[in-house]
């Protein structure tokens, strides 16, 4: 019981360590994801200062005020449409972390159902020795059970045999004895 709560235990701080570095993984991208985005805000003024810079020199020299308003309409748009791409990008990056840590979720499950797997075939394999080992335990006892009795078995023969003996020696016994009275009856007669 000590064991396997101990397991449980180690199981649940493996797991736990898990989640905290793709925590720790989120987070690093994230920090990532707002100093590249504070970059190009950087390069967005620069570039837009530049522009101005350049426009207004224009505008001291033709004067063509709605050529240029058009240009700057021109340029924020395709300014919006970098910024839509690269928004795009950064979603898109972020749904591939979340989805190599639900990867990363889904291995170390796996993992986890195949060493349950591998925890259960070996407590099979003990219950299945045990119960060899009981068997064969068995089928010893046994033969020593049946051992015993043919002992028994040829004990008892050997005492029948010796009590026939000691059976016939009192009958010869007897025997002479009798042969013995009727020589001395014989013997008194005449």
């Amino acid at each position: 019981m000590k064991g396997r709560k101990k397991e449980r235990e180690s199981e649940r701080e493996k797991e736990s360590e898990r989640e905290r570095k793709r925590e720790r993984k989120k987070a690093r991208e994230r920090e990532r994801k707002r100093e590249r985005e504070n970059e190009r805000e950087k390069e967005r003024k620069k570039e837009r200062k530049k522009e101005r810079k350049k426009e207004r020199e224009k505008e001291g020299e033709g004067g063509q005020k709605k050529k240029v308003k058009e240009r700057e309409r021109e340029r924020e748009r395709e300014r919006e449409g970098e910024r839509e791409g690269e928004r795009e990008g950064e979603r898109e990056g972020e749904r591939e972390g979340e989805r190599e840590g639900e990867r990363e979720g889904e291995r170390d499950r796996k993992r986890e159902r195949k060493r349950k797997k591998e925890r259960k075939r070996e407590k099979e394999k003990k219950k299945e020795r045990r119960r060899e080992g009981e068997k064969e335990r068995r089928r010893e006892g046994e033969s020593k059970k049946e051992r015993k009795k043919e002992r028994e078995k040829e004990r008892k023969k050997e005492r029948k045999r010796e009590r026939m003996k000691e059976r016939k020696k009192e009958r010869e016994k007897e025997r002479k004895k009798e042969r013995e009275r009727k020589k001395e009856r014989g013997r008194k007669k005449e």
